[in-house]
C-alpha cells in the first residue's frame, strides 16, 4: 500500500487528489504569500502523507531561480549583524526564499572565494557586508555581470558600483557623538576609529571632525587612531593616551567594544567616569548598558537595517533581477545616540 502511494507523489497526483491546480500546489511549496490558510494546510498535509520530496535543483533549472539569497558577514557574532541576519532570514522566509548564509572572518580571499562559490550555487541574489580591507570590488562583478542582484550593506563600496547600497548614516552618528561630548564641556577628546579604508570609518571620522571644526575645537592628530577594533588593541590605545600628561578628558570609540575596554582600563587606574574621562561607544551593543557605568552609545538600528535589506532585494527580484545604475543613491539608514552614565 505504502508503495503504490509513494509512486503518486507528483504535484499532478497531489492536485488532483485534492481537486486543485498544480499551480495552487506549486505555490504552496514554493510559500507564495497570497495563498488561502485552509487550502495551504490542506495541501502540506497532503504531500506529509505520501513523502513529497521537492526536487530543488531541477526546478531551478527549469525557472533558472533556486529561491535562495546568499548573505556574507564578517563574523556572525557581531551584535549588529546577528540582529540583521535574523531580520533578513524572517523577512525573506515569508516569501518563500532560503537563506544561506556565510562568514569571511574578515578576510578579503575568503570573502572572494564566498562570491564565486555562491555564484556557482545558482543563488538568486546575494546579500554582502564586505571585510574591513575590501577596497576592489571586482570579484563580485561575476555576480553583476550575470544578472544577479547584490545588496552591500553597512560596509559598502566608497566608489560607484553596479549594486544595491544600503549604509548606516556614520557620519550624523559620530558627528552627534563628538558634539554630546563637547557640549559637556570636554576639549581634549581622542578618537579611536577602526581602519580608514573602510566607508564606515571614513564616514565617522568625518562626522567626529566636523563638530569639532564647527566648535572650534582642534582634533590633535596624534589622539587620532586607526586600528583593528579588537579588545586588545583597545587597550594598547589607552596606554599610549595615558602614557604622560596631558591626558585625553574624552574618549570617542568607532565601536562598542573599544569603549568598554576604554572603560575596564580607567577603572583600573582610578579614572573617574565621566569627572575625569567621559566614554563613548557606537552600535549600542547589548553589554553598554549594563555596565557601571552604562556607556553613552550610538543606536544603528540593526532590525531597521535589516527591514530594508529585504524590503530592496524583493523590489530587485520582483523586477526579475533588475540591474542596478551605478550611480544609483546609497539608501541611508538613521541612527540616534543614546546618553548614559559615561558621560
Amino acid at each position: 500500500m505504502n508503495k503504490k502511494t509513494n509512486k503518486k507523489n507528483s504535484i499532478q497526483d497531489i492536485a488532483a487528489a485534492l481537486q486543485l491546480s498544480p499551480a495552487t500546489i506549486s505555490r504552496v511549496l514554493n510559500n507564495h504569500p497570497h495563498v488561502h490558510e485552509s487550502t495551504r494546510t490542506k495541501v502540506m498535509t497532503m504531500v506529509e502523507q505520501v513523502g513529497y520530496k521537492r526536487n530543488i535543483m531541477a526546478s531551478g533549472l527549469r525557472t533558472n531561480k533556486t529561491n535562495t539569497i546568499g548573505l556574507i558577514v564578517p563574523r556572525i557574532s557581531m551584535f549588529v549583524h546577528t540582529e540583521i541576519i535574523t531580520t533578513i532570514q524572517n523577512g525573506l522566509h515569508g516569501h518563500g526564499y532560503n537563506l544561506i548564509i556565510c562568514q569571511s572572518n574578515d578576510s578579503l580571499e575568503i570573502e572572494k572565494d564566498l562570491a564565486m562559490t555562491l555564484y556557482a550555487s545558482r543563488v538568486d541574489a546575494v546579500i554582502v557586508a564586505c571585510t574591513l580591507f575590501t577596497t576592489d570590488f571586482s570579484h563580485f562583478d561575476i555576480l553583476t555581470q550575470n544578472n544577479i542582484p547584490v545588496v552591500f550593506y553597512d560596509r559598502v563600496p566608497v566608489r560607484p558600483y553596479p549594486a544595491c547600497i544600503i549604509k548606516g548614516d556614520d557620519f550624523r552618528g559620530a558627528y552627534l557623538a563628538a558634539s554630546h561630548l563637547i557640549e559637556l564641556g570636554s576639549r581634549n577628546i581622542a578618537y579611536i576609529s577602526g581602519p580608514i579604508g573602510c566607508n564606515i570609518y571614513i564616514d565617522r571620522y568625518a562626522g567626529f571632525e566636523q563638530a569639532m571644526r564647527q566648535a572650534g575645537v582642534p582634533v590633535r592628530k596624534d589622539w587620532v587612531m586607526y586600528q583593528e577594533l579588537t579588545a586588545d588593541n583597545a587597550r594598547k590605545a589607552m596606554h599610549r593616551l595615558f602614557a604622560r600628561k596631558p591626558y585625553p578628558d574624552a574618549i570617542l570609540a568607532a565601536n562598542d567594544l573599544t569603549a568598554l575596554t576604554a572603560l575596564s582600563f580607567a577603572k583600573e587606574k582610578g579614572i573617574a567616569i565621566p569627572q575625569e574621562l567621559r566614554i563613548v561607544g557606537y552600535s549600542n551593543d547589548p553589554r553598554s548598558s549594563i555596565v557601571t557605568p552604562s556607556i553613552t552609545t550610538v543606536e544603528q538600528f540593526p532590525g531597521r537595517i535589516g527591514t530594508v535589506i529585504v524590503t530592496e532585494l524583493l523590489k530587485l527580484l520582483k523586477n526579475d533581477r533588475q540591474t542596478v545604475a551605478i550611480d544609483a543613491v546609497p539608501i541611508i539608514t538613521p541612527v540616534e545616540l543614546i546618553r548614559r552614565m559615561s558621560t
